[in-house]
């Protein structure tokens, strides 16, 4: 079977052929707006693979929003955008009841949680209550609303931005919330001439405007449901369990088995990406920098933890 015959909408005999060919359409799709962020965008595609949610945090105006917009651009599902602001509600993000008067019964009005792809617009800008109104549909895919939980659409992926400047008019995340994500990523500023290129690409029309889908929900589903079939054998298991052993051992917070859960996920998600059906260490080594840091709390200012993840894997053997 031809690249031609497995185009959108049609399927080969081989799903993890099928899912590595939706990956690459998408990962090609966001490259039409987004210049020199291949490997950020190959790590937010792969949390999606992987039922996973992400984390963008960086100054202002280097295309955290353009690089969401696009990567939820490239599917035909539903994308909705929640601009954090410290006087937004619980309840403007998950959604209300409210009475009818033609019925005299109240009635759930979803709030914009409600889709296939959310982006948390400057998330750090809202209090924590709000923050919090992500959780539960972040963990279990659900809110609950006056005692009655409604399923959100699936498949369903948050992907946030927060910047790093004006910290005294922000709150930080708690680290219940930072570690539902499985992936924070910062992009920094672009090179001399991967700004040159982008400036040349968007003066005039910005590429955005012109971006079409690339996959559909099914095919997407189809992908994360074979990704969840990849083989994580038990030196894999083993390996991914001793990494987040030696960050408990060496921080005041190490990470958590829910980080490990996303480091095997990502790492499944990154097989399928190199078109195999089995994880190698490999694929764990390239997760793991953007998949633990962020659920690390270190015991020492001149300890980082991205320094401290380095650490775990040079020391840690794979066995």
């Amino acid at each position: 079977m031809t690249d031609t015959d497995t185009s959108r909408g049609q399927q080969s005999d081989s799903p993890v052929r099928d899912a590595t060919r939706v990956a690459t359409r998408v990962i090609e799709n966001v490259e039409e707006v987004i210049v020199g962020h291949h490997d950020e965008i190959e790590h937010i595609v792969i949390a999606l693979l992987g039922r996973g949610h992400v984390l963008l945090e960086d100054v202002p105006g280097v295309g955290k929003t353009m690089l969401a917009r696009s990567v939820a651009a490239s599917f035909d599902g539903e994308f909705k955008r929640v601009q954090f602001t410290p006087d937004l509600l619980p309840t403007d993000v998950t959604g209300v009841n409210v009475f009818n008067q033609k019925t005299r019964e109240f009635e759930f009005r979803p709030g914009p949680i409600f889709a296939n792809v959310v982006l948390g617009d400057e998330i750090n800008r809202a209090p924590p209550k709000t923050q919090s109104a992500l959780l539960e549909a972040m963990e279990e895919g659900q809110v609950s609303v006056d005692g009655t939980t409604h399923a959100v659409p699936s498949p369903f992926t948050v992907i946030a931005t927060q910047n790093t400047v004006e910290r005294n008019r922000a709150y930080d995340l708690p680290m219940a919330e930072l570690d539902r994500f499985m992936t924070k990523l910062h992009l920094g500023y672009p090179g001399a001439d991967e700004e040159s290129a982008m400036l040349g690409e968007v003066v005039g029309h910005h590429p955005i405007e012109e971006l079409t889908s690339v996959a559909t929900l099914e095919q997407l589903s189809a992908a994360q449901a074979t990704v969840a079939e990849v083989t994580v054998e038990e030196p894999i298991r083993t390996y991914a369990t001793r990494l987040a052993r030696f960050t408990r051992e060496h921080a005041e917070l190490g990470v958590s088995p829910r980080g490990s859960i996303s480091l095997l996920r990502a790492a499944q998600a990154r097989a399928v990406l190199e078109g195999r059906e089995y994880v190698v260490p490999d694929d764990v080594q390239t997760e793991a920098p953007v998949v633990l840091p962020h659920r690390i709390r270190t015991d020492s200012s001149d300890q980082s933890a991205e320094g401290l993840v380095r650490e775990a894997l040079d020391s840690v053997p794979v066995e």
